[in-house]
């Protein structure tokens, strides 16, 4: 199955609005984690740790499922992320 790969920038209220959504992004991705599919989440942090987006590297049957699981993600719903990008990527490492 293709890879994809979501990256969220924080907006402006990002970080004030992340305590209320972060559940319900969890919950989001959940079934897709336990189902085995995504390979990477976690946010990206400035240099004072403080976070400043997300990406999550996840399978998904095409670029167009990928976007679709992406839209109703709480964080992009609730306003966390200002800017999401969706790209189709390919996995050269680790070597198998």
């Amino acid at each position: 199955m293709p890879v994809y790969v979501l990256i969220g920038r924080d907006g402006p209220e990002g970080l004030a609005r992340r305590p209320d959504a972060r559940e319900g992004h969890l919950a989001h991705w959940r079934p897709l984690s336990e189902a085995g599919r995504i390979h990477f989440a976690g946010p990206l942090r400035d240099g004072e740790g403080q976070p400043v987006g997300s990406v999550i590297v996840f399978e998904a049957e095409s670029l167009e499922a990928a976007r679709a699981l992406a839209e109703p993600d709480p964080y992009v719903t609730a306003g966390v992320f200002a800017q999401v990008d969706v790209y189709e990527s390919l996995r050269v490492f680790p070597e198998d």
